[in-house]
């Protein structure tokens, strides 16, 4: 299973909030966990709004920033299409950083499509790769749905 979490969805992974524990169980689970490039910068000024607004320590926020630090060598880093993320704001409404994360999403499904019958080749038929997408955004995740992807919601 690959799982790809939008930035609402990989902050709970740092920052205990609801369904904190089962995107964690999620991960335990997922032989890779994907995101976009941009969600090191979203979780980055996430975490230090939440610093700033007073809802983490010093010490805290510290902790988390380096944990997830570490973490981001360990996350599949997926590239995303520019003019497929202006046509999701556009269609679905999405922010831009949603829009972004969509197209990554849709870039890994792409890149599976393309190669399936390669992988299924080199398996005897026994390869099949299962993408969830999981954002905390509803509109997000109704976008997703709409554009095939299979979601983990968390609303």
């Amino acid at each position: 299973m690959i799982l790809y979490l939008g930035t609402s969805s990989l902050v709970k992974l740092y920052v205990e909030e609801p369904y904190s524990e089962t995107i964690k169980e999620w991960v335990k689970t997922a032989e890779i966990v994907a995101t976009s490039r941009i969600a090191y910068t979203e979780v980055m000024s996430a975490l230090d709004i939440r610093f700033q607004k007073g809802n983490l320590s010093k010490e805290t926020y510290d902790l988390v920033v380096k944990c997830f630090s570490e973490d981001w060598q360990h996350f599949a880093k997926v590239d995303f299409d520019d003019y497929e993320t202006g046509s999701f704001i556009k269609e679905y409404g999405l922010t831009r950083f949603g829009a972004l994360h969509l197209s990554a999403a849709k870039f890994i499904q792409r890149a599976y499509n393309k190669h399936k019958s390669d992988f299924e080749m080199l398996n005897k038929g026994q390869f099949d790769i299962i993408l969830f997408f999981s954002s905390a955004d509803e509109k997000l995740s109704e976008a997703a749905i709409a554009e095939g992807l299979r979601i983990l919601p968390l609303y």
